[in-house]
């Protein structure tokens, strides 16, 4: 037997020793991150908590402490991750953030470590009635006519709900503002993004055509349900900051914008001192679908932090077996 591989973990209460590893039964658990206060990094949006949740309950069941997070805007987290400020985020949006990580240090400073949550859309909807009547590409706006259709203060110009600044997507947008000649007839509102959608939720209530930047996963789309009462439009052609390339077609319609991973960015020396969150961060995953419905859930009233970690600890108990299994491997990993 090789006394290397001899690792204590707990189950249910009880001590087991395993030759070889970590057991393969429920709620496993090390000791591999004991003495070590993890320092984590969040946005401000509360939206993204489940997602952070998750990944602190695994860090906890092999043992580290984490600590209360910081919770700034996107960029800041980069810079605060580059700089060792912070030990990891599991909000990077990727490709979405790539400027933030690149002016915080890049990959001498920094790893984009798993992919938490696959397959997130952002883009450009209009409502129903409007994408029925011919309003089906961004660059149909660039006709008056057309334009002052989606007008809400009454200067003529599309009001289009977007992105907040500093939050990355705000620079794509306002990319495509010039690029498909769209300063003379659309305003891009910014500012609290949940304010601004709430008036265009009100407007599409009240039967008046919308215009709006969102995301998925997000609760917007459980209220705005696309292919139900609003529609993805899609963008001239594509078209992104800093001459990036990269396909931004999903379903058969180029939406502007790339689709997305949720991924956890870490520190290099944090990472290169704890294998065993590494690798934990490498297996963790999470459906786009159940990040939605706890968002939704938000939105219906399940608001406050009591009940969003009721959501993730229900979330860990009908997803245990897959979640021991990520515990086990950085257990493994750790030791």
């Amino acid at each position: 037997m090789n006394l290397s591989k001899l690792v204590g973990f707990t189950l249910a209460g009880t001590t087991m020793m395993v030759a070889g590893g970590i057991g393969t039964t429920a709620q496993a658990s090390c000791e591999v991150g004991a003495g070590t206060t993890v320092r984590p990094v969040e946005g401000t949006n509360l939206e993204e908590k489940f997602q952070h949740l998750v990944v602190y309950r695994g860090l906890e069941k092999m043992g580290y402490t984490v600590g209360d997070p910081q919770e700034v805007e996107y960029q800041t987290i980069h810079l605060a991750l580059g700089t060792g400020d912070g030990d990891f985020t599991a909000v990077h949006w990727d490709p979405l953030h790539k400027a933030f990580f690149d002016e915080s240090g890049g990959e001498g400073a920094m790893t984009k470590v798993g992919n938490l949550v696959e397959g997130a859309l952002q883009g450009y909807l209009v409502d129903k009635a409007s994408y029925d009547a011919g309003i089906t590409n961004l660059g149909d706006l660039k006709d008056p006519a057309n334009a002052k259709r989606f007008d809400a203060d009454g200067d003529g110009k599309a009001d289009l709900a977007g992105c907040v600044p500093g939050w990355g997507c705000e620079r794509v947008i306002e990319h495509h503002m010039t690029e498909y000649g769209l300063r003379d007839t659309v305003t891009h509102n910014q500012g609290a993004y949940n304010a601004i959608i709430a008036d265009t939720i009100a407007r599409k209530e009240g039967d008046k055509p919308v215009l709006y930047y969102t995301w998925t996963p997000y609760w917007v789309s459980g209220v705005l349900v696309p292919g139900d009462n609003v529609e993805w439009i899609a963008v001239p052609y594509s078209s992104l900051p800093d001459g990036r390339k990269a396909n931004t077609s999903f379903d058969g319609k180029d939406l502007g914008f790339e689709v997305n991973s949720l991924r956890v960015v870490a520190n290099n020396k944090f990472l290169d001192a704890n294998p065993g969150a590494r690798k934990f961060f490498e297996m963790a995953k999470i459906n786009i679908n159940d990040v939605s419905a706890q968002n939704n859930r938000m939105q219906a009233g399940e608001d406050s932090m009591k009940d969003v970690e009721k959501f993730t600890d229900d979330w860990i108990s009908a997803n245990q077996a897959e979640f021991d299994s990520w515990v086990k491997a950085g257990c493994e990993a750790g030791s």
